[in-house]
């Protein structure tokens, strides 16, 4: 199976832009500030000449003293407090607005809610929500759901000290005697791990600084760790023994290579522990028999630059997804577990140009493929007594499928999630004895009619001819093709990542205004397989803003919506994309919205000394050579700023992000006033968070309900 570190490559996000360099003899025309309706003036910054020469070319950072001052620098606090001012000012106007979505979210969903069970030995382990409550309550029961609950983690009671909670790692020991978990109080992502005795009901005094993943050995309460350093890459992998000095533990595992991190997984069959180590490029597995955790680690198969391979374990062998040998969208190898080396391997399930093989789940009498074909998923099923296939579910337009938890690798039942955009999520087992499926929850919905609502898979054709997949979704009699409608354009693509075409119940409240909302599955993403995303990074990452813009064209061209009610947004990668093309062509959108955006890519690659710089070569290039100097300076959203008209722009950061600096939304969001020639709305929020913005599902809620306030103020529509 891939571990989930490898999609840390979510880590450092792109962005993207137009052609021009801002040169010295570029300054800004003067001219005055959009006029204020209720007379909070917006932030104006101080502009520095401040350069550098890379390469024998000036780059001008007129903003860089608001990253240099620190985050706790006074300055910097009042630009905080005045650009969040400033944004409520300009959003007084749809303050009931806001509130009437606030409120048409939470009728939507069930505020009391429990998940399905999921049984491993003789415990069901399940999560429920209680009305009123921002965090769920972990529980579980022994043997039957009948009976007395045990409340094995309750995150509420532990976040009465905290603004910010969020749960990291949920790790229950093999004998379900103790529970490790992780929590990040500030949003920078850095947990602390505690040991809960549940028999008890006490958690240990010692605690674990900077953990970022855990296994528990299969014998005398061992388990292994990994922690972060000083720049937030898991570098270290640790051994603990319950009851001993964490300062004792023994360094099991370093990696020195900066741009590799490691993580540690365990075997569904759990008779193995694998350290990790990779990049975005390549891996290195190392293994252990879980039942001896005092032994020491060995070397499957060293690093070879570009090969990349993600270990299981069945009846004596090691199974591999890998893409060895030239198979860029990864096939199965297996070999048998007394002496792994790579030349032993043999295939199992070869590679195909056709079908992106994005992960696999190997049981006792079976493996589950998950895969990705032309901007669509399935499930597929290999039964290892016949050796034939048989599908578990593909999806239609605009439809997603998704393994669940499965953590008994003797079980004959494989659950998963299925959802579209117009159906919310259900939770099936497939029984693969009977071959038949479970659906054992479907998320409710209050109010809500699936029939009412319409979704299409269309394609839009790009500069250079390649078909880009298009999700669609609108509500029925709200929408009519060749009218006005307003339209909502997101778009992710980087990392190989595919933005899966989901429910949404707060999307309702635009669909029910007649908003349609689109999915442009850019290259960059993984929706037609490896190949998609390697013409959308490196020296081809200037195809995921074109893509985009065809698509943006496509949509109006085709009668879905009209320049003047097209709004686009992103967030992260999905960010950078927009900031690309509001450079690009920002006269083709009315408003945008960026989450999260890292806005400065090219100051921000040429400094090693960030938080996984290094790490970022691999999908963006080193800017340190020449080549990838030049293309990435040709794109970087904060050097493309020019004197045009941008639309109304609406931008959040936070803090505490370890992944984008506090400071790159507000360099570009200061920039792109000073440039603006229009007397547009340019917003900037920013929270004491981190990535993923509030902690708390309320919360949570009324962010959304601030961001789609936003889009429909923008289009004109505010009740």
């Amino acid at each position: 199976m891939r571990p989930l570190l490898v999609s840390a490559a979510l880590f450092l996000l792109i962005a993207s832009c137009s052609t021009k360099h801002i040169l010295e003899e570029d300054k800004p025309m003067i001219k005055p500030p959009p006029p204020v309706s209720v007379g909070i003036m917006r932030p104006v910054y101080e502009r520095t000449e401040d350069f550098k020469t890379v390469h024998g070319i000036r780059i001008d950072d007129p903003y860089s003293w608001i990253r240099d001052l620190g985050p706790e620098n006074e300055r910097v606090r009042n630009i905080v407090r005045e650009e969040n001012l400033y944004s409520k000012d300009r959003m007084s106007d749809v303050k009931a607005l806001k509130n009437k979505i606030y409120l048409e979210i939470l009728s939507r969903i069930e505020e009391d809610d429990v998940s399905v069970p999921v049984m491993i030995d003789d415990y069901f382990y399940y999560s429920r929500e209680v009305k009123g409550s921002e965090y769920p309550v972990y529980c579980r029961r022994k043997k039957s759901m009948d009976s007395v609950e045990e409340v094995v983690l309750d995150l509420n009671a532990l976040a009465e000290d905290f603004e910010y909670l969020d749960l990291g790692l949920y790790r229950i020991s093999p004998d379900h005697k103790h529970i490790a978990y992780s929590l990040d109080t500030e949003g920078d992502e850095r947990y602390t791990l505690y040991i809960k005795d549940l028999s008890r009901n006490r958690i240990y005094a010692r605690t674990f600084e900077n953990v970022d993943d855990l296994e528990w050995a299969e014998k005398d309460d061992v388990f292994f760790y990994t922690v972060v350093n000083d720049n937030n890459r898991a570098d270290k992998v640790f051994r603990h023994a319950l009851g001993t000095d964490p300062r004792r533990d023994r360094m099991m595992y370093e990696e020195k290579d900066e741009s590799f991190s490691v993580w540690i997984n365990k075997s569904r069959s759990r008779e193995y522990l694998f350290i990790g180590t990779g990049n975005k490029t390549t891996s290195e597995i190392h293994y252990l028999k879980s039942d001896d955790p005092m032994s020491f680690f060995e070397l499957i198969s060293p690093r070879i630059e570009g090969v990349e391979y993600y270990p299981d374990h069945r009846n004596g062998k090691f199974y591999f997804l890998t893409n060895d040998g030239g198979a860029y969208n990864f096939k199965i190898m297996r070999v048998g577990t007394d002496i792994p080396v790579k030349v032993l391997w043999k295939e199992l399930i070869p590679h195909s140009s056709e079908v992106y093989l994005d992960d696999f789940d190997v049981f006792k009498d079976y493996l589950v493929l998950s895969e990705i074909s032309d901007g669509r998923r399935r499930l597929r099923l290999l039964d290892f007594d016949t050796m034939t296939f048989k599908d578990i579910h593909r999806t239609d337009a605009s439809s997603t499928v998704y393994p669940a938890s499965n953590p008994m690798f003797d079980s004959s039942k494989f659950r998963y999630y299925y959802e579209s955009m117009t159906e919310p999520y259900s939770v099936i087992d497939y029984d693969v004895t009977e071959g038949v499926m479970h659906i054992l929850k479907t998320r409710e919905v209050k109010d809500y009619d699936s029939s009412d609502y319409e979704s299409e898979l269309i394609f839009a054709k790009a500069s250079d001819g390649e078909k880009i997949p298009v999700s669609v979704v609108y509500r029925r009699d709200k929408f009519r093709k060749g009218g006005s409608a307003s339209l909502l354009l997101e778009a992710y693509g980087a990392y190989g990542d595919f933005f899966d075409p989901v429910f949404s119940a707060s999307r309702l409240s635009l669909l029910d205004r007649g908003f349609v909302y689109a999915v442009a599955h850019v290259r960059g993403g993984i929706e037609k397989g490896k190949k998609w995303h390697d013409s959308g990074m490196l020296l081809n990452k200037k195809n995921t803003f074109t893509d985009f813009l065809s698509v943006a064209e496509h949509l109006i061209n085709s009668g879905y919506t009209v320049s003047d009610k097209l709004v686009i947004k992103g967030g992260s990668a999905g960010g950078m994309l927009v900031g690309a093309v509001l450079n690009m062509r920002p006269d083709l959108f009315r408003s945008a919205v960026l989450e999260v955006p890292f806005l400065d890519v090219l100051n921000t690659m040429l400094d090693p000394t960030l938080h996984l710089t290094v790490a970022e070569y691999d999908e963006w290039g080193d800017p340190g050579k020449r080549e990838y100097f030049d293309y990435i300076r040709s794109y970087c959203p904060y050097q493309n700023i020019k004197n045009q008209d941008y639309p109304d722009i609406f931008v959040t950061s936070g803090m505490n992000d370890p992944r984008i600096g506090y400071w790159e939304a507000i360099k570009w969001t200061a920039k792109v006033r000073e440039y603006n020639t229009a007397a547009t709305n340019v917003l900037l929020t920013i929270s004491e968070t981190g990535h993923g913005g509030a902690s708390g599902r309320y919360d949570h809620y009324k962010e959304i309900a601030q961001k789609l306030s936003f889009i429909l103020k923008s289009v004109g529509i505010e009740e």
